[in-house]
């Protein structure tokens, strides 16, 4: 292999590549699959579980495939300063070369990186748009952390039907659901399916799905591909099922309140200085004085109060929360304001951004002892 490219391009491509490479079962699975053919290098990363492609166009004198370590090669691309690189194969080895910098990657034999498995058989396909489902994944991931104990909560749920698209995620305190409108994604004659896409897939997708174009995605039944750009990942699902949430939805309040996102992320911050190591923020409310009050308390730190205007409709209370949940919600919310439905102390509640039907985040209250 000898080929010359743009060292832009190429940092793009082994990092993103490099992010999925790891494992201790095979040495390879630490190193970076460099294939080149056409006018284009293909670098490839891979786990075993998640394996991730990205393409670079460039000047391919000689095809060839080598495989890198994943490290060292990424570091040194991401410190060179040099537009134009030189790539060239020397057995199992690579040499990378610039105008004042040259350097030798011991690799493996190409044959030993592991084959890249395909999808059996493509059980549905959609177009979407990538922004759109990038910032839904971002929407949902919020609420949800790795689970030893339930290993279909590592997971985002991918529902898919003609006039539906949503992405969910739940850690069992709290749950997230994101629609993706009619306009943004194609499903064709795609029958409705559920998909579990793993934590780690679907952070590295909020990487690569860009600003514009659109993302292709296929599934079969145990693997996700997901083409966007110059990127293409190709995952396992999770193996489970995921929670039926829809019957614990809230539909009716007993108390509904419309607050400033912004004051209440200030409110949420400021407790915090004040949290006590179960993050516990207590919410009061009162219709007559169109108030909420977020508080905290530590023992030996001390105690604040914030009060920030209120439209309160219903009836007056007071609910304990993990001020982190709170956090995480206003931070991916949209628009000014932020409304919320509360039942009781024990019930969940329900997180909205104002006037925006299309997302919701349900948070269970911490139980008052």
């Amino acid at each position: 292999m000898k080929a010359v490219v743009l060292r832009a391009g190429v940092v793009e491509a082994v990092s993103a590549a490099g992010r999925a490479a790891g494992g201790d079962t095979l040495p390879a699975l630490k190193h970076i699959l460099i294939e080149a053919h056409g006018n284009k290098l293909v670098f490839t990363g891979t786990n075993l579980e998640l394996a991730v492609q990205y393409s670079v166009s460039g000047k391919v004198i000689e095809a060839g495939r080598v495989t890198v370590p994943a490290r060292p090669f990424t570091e040194v691309l991401a410190t060179l300063r040099s537009e134009r690189i030189n790539l060239e194969q020397k057995g199992a080895n690579l040499s990378l070369a610039s105008d004042n910098y040259r350097a030798t990657f011991q690799g493996l034999p190409a044959e030993e990186f592991p084959l890249i498995p395909k999808l059996q058989s493509t059980r549905a396909c959609i177009e979407c748009k990538a922004p759109a489902l990038r910032d839904a994944l971002s929407a949902v991931l919020i609420a949800t952390e790795f689970s030893d104990l339930r290993p279909e909560l590592n997971s985002v749920l991918l529902h898919v039907a003609p006039e539906r698209m949503a992405c969910a995620a739940t850690d069992s305190f709290r749950l997230a659901e994101q629609q993706i409108p009619p306009s943004q994604f194609s499903a064709g004659e795609t029958r409705e399916f559920r998909a579990l896409i793993p934590l780690k897939t679907s952070r590295e997708l909020l990487r690569v799905l860009g600003d514009e174009g659109n993302a292709k995605v296929c599934v079969d039944e145990n693997q996700i591909l997901v083409s966007a750009g110059a990127a293409e990942c190709i995952s396992r699902l999770v193996d489970g099922a995921f929670p039926e949430y829809s019957a614990i939805v809230p539909t009716s309040f007993k108390s509904e309140l419309t607050v400033g996102r912004e004051n209440l992320l200030e409110a949420i911050k400021l407790a915090s200085v004040f949290n006590d190591r179960n993050s516990e923020v207590r919410f009061a409310y009162s219709r007559e004085r169109k108030v909420l009050e977020v508080s905290a308390a530590a023992q030996g730190a001390g105690e604040n109060v914030y009060a920030l205007p209120a439209a309160v409709r219903g009836e007056d209370g007071d609910v304990l929360f993990n001020g982190r949940y709170i956090n995480d919600m206003l931070r991916v919310a949209r628009g000014s304001e932020v409304s919320i439905g509360l039942n009781d102390e024990a019930s969940p509640a329900l997180f909205r951004s104002q006037g925006d039907a299309s997302y919701f985040y349900i948070v269970k209250p911490i139980l008052k002892t």
